[in-house]
């Protein structure tokens, strides 16, 4: 008896050590039990475990999250990022410094409503410092290394460092020029924009509801990086936990010495959950997948590689000049490919979804800013291209032009529309 007891119990250990998310394979049947006592009490009987609905585990129906009855879940995470990207794709369209930081300003006032509380919400900043970053550098190298832009307004003449014949075109030092540092500003600032407006991806998105709804064709993808990063913050607590434990006893903590005698613990501890995780997988039967015909894979590789080329010439096309007239035809055939890829290889990974994030009227709105404010401003720079791209030669001061500045806050509408998201 104790030897059945101990293996239930082990059991019971295994099935816990899978997150919620992780979700079981149709056919295969989810139950659902009280969690045991810490203190070697026997495990509930059999007979209490009772099998979970099938509204539970296949439908569509929303459920009530844990730790409240009817609390309201955010945003669908897809939703922050189409709306995040449109403003990163609005940000491509000018080179105006001011509907530039126009657009900063709007994703920032969204981030400082909408973000929750949550570690990964904090990484706004952290994306900011990089774009202020992204722009000293692009200053930096038109100061070294000169720019290709004329000018006649000279600033400072650096030394020159004399480069051999087969350096041609590139030089060290030399004049620094009003129009270069113009030109590498605005550069630098449009590339800095798209970086911030990413950040605000990153921090109003959870990571963990966005790898959950990924098509089932990249179910094994998302699922990897969704243990990385749960496992990411324990190895952390680890070693600095043990860390502690050495300075309490009076050893050294830092060093070679310090971490082989910390790291290895840890290694041993990430091992260990790792052993217990892939268990515990195994025991729900991940990894299972469905035979398909031959005929359905090779269709399947062939839209989706297709697809993503497309999908890469038409953006190549929509961010040069040249490629206006077939960038959008060619985005949107690539995309139409890609995605019918994706479903017919979800086809090969069964599986149910537990509570599966909605896509409801308010994710519908978000996009549709996001969508709106990137519309409008491709149409204002073919339209009043003067007022999106101010003058270099000779330097211009920059006006902030009406109708796309009224275009830009529009981006402001999921501020008003979503809630805080839940930590």
């Amino acid at each position: 008896m104790r030897r059945r007891s101990a293996g239930s119990a082990a059991g019971g250990h295994l099935l816990s050590a899978v997150p919620s998310w992780l979700v079981a394979p149709r056919g295969g049947a989810a139950y659902r039990h009280s969690p045991a006592p810490l203190w070697g009490a026997p495990p509930p009987a059999l007979s209490s475990w009772r099998p979970l609905s099938s509204t539970n585990t296949c439908s569509g129906s929303r459920q009530a999250p844990p730790g409240g009855a009817g609390r309201r879940r955010g945003l669908h995470p897809g939703a922050w990022w189409l709306w995040a990207l449109s403003l990163g794709v609005a940000a491509t369209r000018t080179t105006n410094p001011l509907l530039l930081a126009l657009l900063i300003v709007t994703s920032a006032y969204v981030v400082a409503t909408c973000r929750s509380d949550a570690p990964w919400a904090r990484s706004y900043a952290a994306f900011v410092k990089l774009g202020l970053a992204v722009l000293v550098i692009r200053l930096f190298f038109a100061v070294a290394l000169g720019s290709p832009i004329p000018g006649t307004h000279v600033i400072v003449t650096l030394p020159e460092v004399p480069l051999p014949g087969w350096a041609q075109g590139i030089r060290l030092g030399g004049t620094v020029t009003a129009e270069a540092l113009v030109f590498a500003l605005y550069d630098g600032l449009k590339l800095a924009t798209l970086l911030i407006c990413v950040g605000a991806a990153n921090a109003l998105a959870n990571p963990a509801r966005l790898l959950k709804s990924l098509p089932g064709a990249l179910y094994e993808m998302g699922v990897a990086v969704v243990v990385a990063l749960t496992f990411a913050p324990n190895l952390i607590a680890d070693a600095q936990r043990l860390r502690a434990a050495r300075r309490l006893r009076g050893r050294p903590d830092r060093g070679i010495r310090g971490l082989l005698h910390v790291g290895l613990p840890v290694l041993e501890g990430a091992l260990e959950r790792s052993v217990a995780l892939a268990a515990a997988m195994d025991a729900r039967g991940y990894g299972r997948t469905a035979q398909v015909p031959a005929a359905v894979r090779r269709t399947t590789t062939a839209l989706t590689l297709g697809g993503l080329l497309g999908v890469c010439t038409g953006t190549y096309g929509l961010l040069t000049a040249q490629g206006a007239a077939y960038g959008l035809p060619v985005l949107l055939t690539g995309l139409a490919a890609a995605l019918a890829g994706l479903w017919l290889g979800g086809r090969r990974t069964p599986r149910t979804r537990y509570r599966p994030d909605p896509w409801d009227a308010r994710a519908w709105l978000v996009t549709a800013s996001g969508v709106a404010v990137a519309a409008l401003l491709t149409v204002a720079a073919s339209r009043d291209p003067g007022a999106l791209h101010p003058g270099v030669v000779p330097p211009t001061a920059p006006a902030l032009p009406l109708w796309p500045s009224a275009a830009v806050l529009l981006g402001l509408l999921p501020a008003f529309l979503t809630p805080k998201e839940p930590s």
